[in-house]
């Protein structure tokens, strides 16, 4: 059933009884400005708790709007996690579209949904990639036509039109600018250093760079404020501010942990959301689809594994609102091309207030690509700067360091479970101590419910090879590391994966 919301309400009922409104009526439908950052976990934000950062543009964005404490992406990795947001589809459902640097199946896509509905729609960066979508012959890119800015698309549109537009940062993504860090002006001693990373000057001073490209982002979500302010826009616009996966750092980016699939956030509609509210509720990347379609009064397609959560953002309330959003699923396949013939590394998630379920499907495979280059972490080929991971490489055989190397690069069990009230960083696998014997088999049902209902290949007859997709981006299966990286590391000039 269509959910109509009270803006929607109200406009039919002052068009039923004819009532003359000095104040132009807003439109029935409002506008929606998504901004995405590439790369940047949910708590390196100043209203998610971190008191390094700076970022006074998206602090106001929550103080206006609702902060979601438990938003994650479908997948810790660009592409699939990009396809899951526009289909509103767990990625196990999108054929190739499940790897990284594919192509896109023909799959109905929210933004087409509004564009057919009257909405113009636009999007300025990445949108859904990296991949090459007219192998499979769709005329632009999945997420909607290209434009140079927000700016050049609102000169396109007309003044009754409603609209949708999506800008991909491609902050902060590595590589980071060298010395950032000063550059933002941030105190390398007071950064928090996780203990699943080593706490040696040289990750700080990593952290610290990255912060700085996270207040480059910050300071282009205030500019597209301010445009939308001068353009007499922000009063029927919903803004969305969210990443699309976890940071660029070892047991981040294309890990199932936290660091890997948490992201930032933050929706706000100052005068119809009510403003400064912390939300506990569990939602994924993959439910803005339904929402948006919700917001635009039009039904969820059938194939839509998603959920809105409009009736949340309606909500006045803080904390945890719907007593069914207490868990969210994610999965990985390929990543980059790191391993010989191109294999992924397969894997599904449950997650919970209390757990995090993992299930790896070729325990046999390296998680973080084969040695020595280990390219699911970081620089993939090790052709730009990565501090963090270079070191743990470079020191894999001090006393100290040898569990966070293991734990970033060593193969893993089929089954990883981690209690979270006792391990918030997902460092002490539990699966196999048996005080947790009953909780792990009641997530491992739960979980494979959920992907035998939702027709995962894994779990199900059906069948989909993604190890043989098509990987668009040829000189990744020869990767040549940099002249630094083969200095430090005695890494040969090329390797082959072929």
């Amino acid at each position: 059933m269509i959910r109509i919301t009270s803006i929607v309400l109200l406009f039919l009922l002052l068009s039923c009884t004819g009532q003359d409104n000095t104040e132009p009526e807003e439109p029935a439908r409002p506008n929606i400005l998504i901004l995405m950052s590439d790369n940047q976990s949910w708590n390196h934000v100043g209203a998610y708790g971190d008191s390094v950062v700076h970022t006074p543009a998206m602090d106001q964005v929550a103080k206006e709007g609702v902060l979601f404490e438990n938003a994650f992406c479908s997948a810790p990795s660009c592409s699939p996690a990009r396809a899951a947001m526009i289909t509103g589809q767990d990625i196990w459902r999108l054929q190739q579209a499940a790897n990284l640097w594919s192509s896109f199946p023909e799959e109905v896509v929210f933004p087409d949904l509004l564009a057919e509905a009257g909405y113009r729609v636009g999007i300025e960066g990445k949108g859904w990639g990296p991949g090459d979508a007219t192998a499979t012959g769709w005329p632009h890119n999945p997420g909607g036509p290209s434009y140079k800015s927000l700016d050049v698309f609102l000169d396109s549109t007309a003044s009754e039109e409603p609209w949708m537009f999506w800008f991909s940062s491609r902050h902060p993504h590595r590589p980071y600018p060298e010395n950032g860090w000063e550059n933002a002006q941030v105190n390398l001693e007071d950064i928090e250093v996780p203990p699943y990373l080593p706490d040696v000057p040289a990750v700080r001073e990593d952290i610290g760079d990255y912060y700085d490209e996270v207040q480059s982002f910050d300071r282009q979500v205030a500019e597209y404020l301010d445009l939308l302010k001068q353009r007499g826009e922000r009063k029927n616009t919903i803004v969305i501010v969210c990443s699309d996966n976890g940071w660029q750092m070892p047991r981040g980016l294309a890990n199932l942990y936290d660091f890997g699939t948490k992201i930032p956030f933050i929706v706000s509609w100052p005068g119809h959301f009510e403003g400064n509210r912390k939300v506990t509720d569990f939602i994924n990347l993959s439910d803005l689809a339904p929402t948006i379609l919700d917001w635009a009064g039009l039904e969820t397609p059938e194939e839509m594994t998603a959920k809105s959560f409009a009736d949340i953002l309606d909500s006045k309330k803080s904390g945890q609102i719907s007593n069914d959003r207490n868990q969210v699923y994610m999965a990985r396949e390929r990543h980059a091309y790191v391993r010989s013939e191109g294999l992924g590394y397969p894997g599904r998630a449950l997650r919970t207030k209390d757990y995090l379920y993992i299930r790896n499907y070729e325990p046999d495979r390296w998680p973080a690509g084969d040695p020595p280059l280990y390219g699911d972490v970081d620089a993939h080929m090790l052709h730009y700067p990565a501090p963090t991971k270079i070191f743990l490489l470079n020191h894999h055989d001090h006393p100290k360091i040898r569990p966070l190397f293991e734990d970033a690069f060593g193969k893993r069990p089929y089954e990883e479970l981690y209690d979270l009230t006792i391990d918030p960083y997902q460092m002490k696998n539990v699966a196999d101590f048996e005080a947790y014997r009953s909780i792990k088999q009641r997530l491992s049902n739960q979980l494979i419910n959920y992907l035998v209902a939702t027709g995962d290949p894994r779990e199900t007859d059906a069948t989909f090879d993604w190890d043989g997709a098509d990987y668009y981006k040829e000189r990744d299966k020869n990767p040549k590391p940099s002249e630094e990286a083969r200095r430090k590391l005695g890494l040969k000039e090329m390797y082959h994966y072929d």
